[in-house]
């Protein structure tokens, strides 16, 4: 097995695209609840990695954006968590072999700490440690901690991976170009969330999501400004327009590839996608990222 950290010290690496985006086009259920699919559909959810695989990914994300027990308890399949997260990262690692390297994912909780919620730092912490623990008992070789936008959350994450387990963490926010520049939906920038999450032990930090590469480099350039670590970025393919009541994402695989470009010169080491891209996307992505 390759050390991650180590192979990101020699080149970058190419992530995935959309889990969702996938699990949507081969019939899951608006409503139903996706991490369930590791179970009910196990062939599709390692076809979806294999996929990701071919079109030149070096890294796949297990699908468990939202397995913790929290975020499941929504489904009524809290009493699943441990069970699920270690059977996605046994999916993706059968498929990933030894060569090539799987990311637990791991999502917010979709609930808020106080005085804006009242879903306790102890739960939230447990909820992430029981994710990172049975992804690690799965095979991952690294942690995605993903899609955050409150500090708070995304340090108990960060911390309850880099104390519980002897796995990596790349940690990053989703941002939003606001009046006073970018910042997280709960007001973080982007030097604050490298601080913070530096501080908090996470080993590579950036940013996914958002409405597009054109944020997603404004972020990652904010952010090279203050530190000389590993970066990365993982941009949506647009905005979402809703067309039949469905979530279309307007940009072409060539459109986003030439946008994300200016990733390369600030030497982002991990370039992937996120919601609304597929393979065709990656194939783009990874042409770009190797022939840098």
């Amino acid at each position: 097995m390759r050390n991650f950290l180590t192979e990101l010290g020699k080149r970058r690496l190419v992530a995935d695209g959309a889990m969702g985006t996938m699990l949507f086009a081969k019939g899951l259920p608006q409503g139903w609840c996706p991490e369930e699919w590791v179970e009910s559909h196990p062939e599709e959810v390692k076809a979806i990695h294999q996929a990701y695989f071919d079109a030149g990914s070096d890294i796949v994300l297990t699908n468990t954006f939202g397995g913790s027990p929290i975020k499941l308890a929504n489904y009524g399949h809290a009493d699943k968590a441990a069970a699920w997260n270690q059977c996605a990262a046994e999916l993706a690692r059968e498929v990933a072999g030894t060569d090539r390297f799987v990311a637990g994912s791991i999502g917010p909780t979709g609930h808020f700490l106080p005085p804006l919620g009242t879903m306790t730092e102890e739960e939230a912490y447990n909820g992430f440690t029981i994710q990172a623990m049975a992804m690690e008992a799965g095979g991952v070789d690294v942690i995605f901690v993903e899609t955050m936008t409150a500090i708070e959350e995304i340090v108990l994450a960060v911390k309850a991976v880099k104390e519980n387990t002897k796995l990596p963490v790349v940690a990053t926010m989703t941002f939003e170009q606001k009046r006073k520049g970018y910042r997280t939906m709960m007001g973080v920038s982007p030097e604050m969330a490298v601080e913070k999450l530096q501080e908090a032990g996470a080993d590579v930090v950036g940013t996914n999501c958002g409405t597009g590469p054109e944020l997603t480099v404004g972020v990652l350039r904010a952010m090279r400004a203050v530190t000389d670590g590993y970066l990365a970025g993982q941009p949506n393919a647009g905005l979402p327009e809703i067309r039949d009541g469905k979530h279309i994402y307007p940009m072409t695989p060539e459109e986003m590839v030439e946008k994300m470009r200016p990733l390369l010169d600030l030497d982002v080491r991990i370039i992937g996608g996120c919601c609304g891209t597929n393979p065709e996307f990656i194939k783009r992505i990874a042409a770009m990222v190797k022939g840098a």
